[in-house]
């Protein structure tokens, strides 16, 4: 018994001996104090997302090569967009916030009216070629949006609703 506290007694002091003499790294304190300026860490600068981007210009990849909008809204339009909006869109998007896919509310201050409807009737092809539509994919969790297969004269009603927002 004495023979086995005596080797115990070696081994914790040899454990000891070899685990002294190396330096303490000083440890970080938290404080309460604000930084001063020259010890602010930098910012970084976010990236507008692609929903906020304006880009009145770019006309997208589809079959709209010019939209004409009236100075005044069509009323029975916009009623008939309603209801196509109601009827193939609200799964993915609300008229006034973001979703699956973003709110149309306030589009065609931020996208040419042929862009939206390009995009409406061609989705695919404008997720694949144009950059802004890949920008909306990658921010949206890459939720493709549907092709509803609606005819021009839909869209372009929905188009008209969009106005209305």
């Amino acid at each position: 018994m004495k023979q086995v506290l005596k080797i115990l007694i070696v081994f914790t002091t040899a454990l000891l001996i070899s685990c002294g003499g190396k330096e303490e790294k000083k440890k970080e304190t938290f404080s309460y104090e604000k930084p001063t300026p020259t010890e602010a860490a930098p910012t970084t600068t976010s990236a507008t997302p692609a929903s906020k981007k304006v880009d009145l210009t770019n006309k997208g990849v589809g079959p709209i090569k010019s939209v004409t909008l009236n100075a005044e809204i069509d009323q029975a339009l916009a009623s008939h967009g309603a209801d196509v909006f109601k009827q193939m869109c609200t799964a993915c998007h609300r008229p006034d916030k973001k979703f699956i896919g973003p709110a149309p509310s306030g589009i065609l201050e931020r996208r040419a009216p042929e862009w939206v409807m390009n995009m409406i009737l061609n989705p695919e092809e404008m997720v694949q070629n144009d950059p802004l539509a890949k920008e909306l994919l990658i921010e949206f969790n890459g939720s493709p949006m549907a092709n509803q297969n609606l005819s021009e004269e839909d869209a372009r009603a929905v188009l008209e609703y969009f106005r209305t927002l």
